[in-house]
């Protein structure tokens, strides 16, 4: 078992898979409302930039190709969490 832990590739993967775990189970209970939201949206974030890095193997790119991959995952996870405290008072206006 701790051979594969060697690996990064199954290190990355055994991340994910906890990842997804606990932002289930933090949604799934509702534990602490909003702030279990944000959680759930920031895992999704850690979740796409390790699969950008080492499944897309960005992780050893040029800088440039890094950070283009790594602005759009932050700005669309700055969006979704805008849109989660805003977006009802947002879209409230256009009634």
């Amino acid at each position: 078992m701790l051979a594969y832990l060697r690996d990064p590739l199954h290190r990355t993967w055994l991340l994910l898979v906890t990842a997804t775990a606990i932002a289930f189970l933090l949604r799934e209970d509702n534990v602490i409302g909003d702030i279990a939201a944000a959680v759930t949206i920031v895992i999704a974030w850690l979740k796409g930039r390790l699969v950008i890095l080492d499944f897309m193997e960005l992780r050893h790119a040029p800088p440039l190709y890094r950070r283009i991959f790594e602005g759009w995952a932050i700005l669309v996870s700055t969006l979704l969490l805008a849109l989660y405290w805003e977006g009802p008072v947002f879209f409230a206006s256009f009634k």
